[in-house]
């Protein structure tokens, strides 16, 4: 399902850094007419994130906006490590790093514009979404066949899950 190198490249991964618009949603931006944001998330992406938690592996978002529906769905997935409205994304990433007690070899990263690409290109596993913008998917090492909002986060989660050796057991637990 994963080519080897990939497989290794994931190994290591401890905490997964994912942006919010265009990663976790499609990127678009929703808005009533009172100015309150919408968002559209998936439910694979959100049992992928339960399930790297389950193994041990940390998600953490680090996202340039702030609302309540992504406060609402990261709460319910149970994900802590949080920097809201964050423009400058490597010192928050950094900070989150050092609450955990790990280093950039310890990583993966998933966005798809360029205030993404500092931590892109620091990660030890690089990832964006198929339809990211042209230098972030540049900078990947594995760019997912579903879209944003759509599956690529669970993507990422099942190399990460395949990688750790995980993926077989847990879905063996399931399909019991």
């Amino acid at each position: 399902m994963f080519a080897p190198e990939l497989l290794l490249k994931a190994q290591p991964v401890r905490v997964v850094f994912f942006d919010v618009d265009g990663v976790m949603t499609d990127g678009g931006l929703l808005f009533t007419e009172h100015g309150e944001t919408l968002k559209r998330f998936h439910s694979l992406d959100g049992h992928g994130i339960k399930l790297l938690q389950r193994v041990g592996i940390t998600p953490a978002v680090v996202t340039g906006r702030d609302s309540a529906p992504l406060r609402v769905r990261l709460a319910a997935l149970g994900v802590t490590h949080v920097r809201y409205g964050t423009e400058d994304k490597r010192p928050a990433a950094e900070a989150i790093l050092a609450e955990l007690g790990l280093d950039w070899s310890q990583t993966a990263a998933m966005g798809d514009d360029w205030p993404d690409a500092p931590l892109l290109r620091r990660a030890a596993l690089a990832c964006a979404p198929c339809g990211a913008h042209a230098e972030i998917r540049a900078l990947a090492d594995f760019v997912p066949e579903a879209p944003a909002g759509h599956g690529a986060v669970r993507g990422l989660c099942d190399l990460l899950l395949v990688a750790s050796g995980h993926y077989a057991r847990l879905w063996d637990e399931y399909a019991a």
